[in-house]
């Protein structure tokens, strides 16, 4: 397909297009956009053009989506809704009555979520929150507006642009299960002698402990490494695995998947832990409000989880 001339592209064909892979109807996108049926037919026949693919077509009463079609629609989304947002006129935000789609990239906080959750319910019954795991294009998608609020450990240099809040860092606790072998003999052997579950939230940036281990003498035997911290508890639970994690992750998972929390018999640094949004939208109202929901929550659950488990009440490693 030869390369495109953006300056003869309109907009509007984009929109007919997006409502078209909607409704798999010409009929129903005329009556949804309030033009005539030959003026959608007329935008898909120049976007056929442009393209250089047919789209659409009409099959068995149906208008059908090529393969090209079904990718296409898969980034138009996000650019149109990133257009509208910019483009928007400047309004009160007011969560009782508003209908919008927020969209947060955290890695599975499972606590963090389900109070989000409620306390969003509650004030705002029609809002929508789109949870994202973290990626290697989060920054970008925050800069562009695609993504209202990402959470990260770490201490990678943010791009220009985004605007941060730093909350108190955490303690690193080990987790294993209740009855796993290296407890009756916990200490620096034990911690290299048996596997360690490690979770990586995106391909670019490595979990937080990684780097302080290359300069310490009790390295990690990594036995498994998975993209989600979802599972977490549960393969704690059904294996020999070691996970040492930050205390907001399964303090309230223990008791019912029989974990036991222990002091790392290593010096861990503390990590930097920041939420981070576009400094363009900064003032926005619902940014706003979003961000002070999830934020607010997330110290007030972080500092309940590490007293849950000071460390008085961590198993101690045992003297060498």
């Amino acid at each position: 397909m030869n390369e495109i001339d953006l300056s003869r592209v309109d907009l509007n064909l984009l929109v007919t297009f997006e409502v078209l892979m909607d409704t798999g109807s010409v009929t129903a996108a005329a009556e949804k956009l309030g033009r005539t049926q030959s003026a959608v037919s007329h935008a898909l026949a120049r976007l056929r053009q442009q393209l250089g693919d047919p789209l659409m077509v009409k099959v068995g009463g149906r208008m059908v989506a090529s393969p090209f079609a079904r990718q296409l629609i898969d980034d138009v989304r996000p650019i149109l809704r990133g257009i509208r947002r910019v483009i928007s006129p400047v309004r009160p935000f007011d969560p009782a009555t508003s209908d919008r789609v927020f969209r947060i990239a955290i890695p599975t906080i499972t606590r963090l979520i389900a109070a989000v959750s409620m306390r969003v319910t509650t004030e705002a019954p029609n809002v929508r929150i789109e949870w994202l795991p973290p990626h290697h294009d989060v920054y970008a998608e925050l800069s562009e507006g695609l993504i209202d609020l990402a959470h990260l450990g770490g201490a990678p240099r943010l791009p220009d642009g985004l605007d941060e809040h730093v909350t108190a860092s955490f303690s690193w606790v080990t987790f294993a299960r209740q009855d796993h072998p290296a407890i009756d003999n916990w200490g620096v052997d034990a911690w290299r002698r048996y596997p360690h579950l490690m979770v990586n939230v995106t391909r670019s940036m490595q979990n937080p402990i990684a780097e302080t281990e290359r300069r310490d003498e009790g390295g990690r035997q990594i036995g498994a490494m998975i993209a989600d911290s979802a599972g977490v508890a549960s393969i704690l639970a059904r294996s020999d695995f070691l996970g040492t994690f930050p205390t907001i992750l399964l303090a309230w998972d223990m008791e019912t998947h029989g974990l036991c929390a222990m002091k790392p018999p290593v010096a861990l640094d503390p990590a930097l832990i920041r939420f981070f949004w576009s400094a363009r939208l900064a003032n926005d109202p619902g940014g706003m409000w979003i961000r002070s929901i999830v934020i607010d929550l997330y110290e007030s659950l972080q500092a309940e989880a590490e007293a849950r488990l000071a460390p008085d009440r961590l198993i101690a490693a045992h003297p060498t």
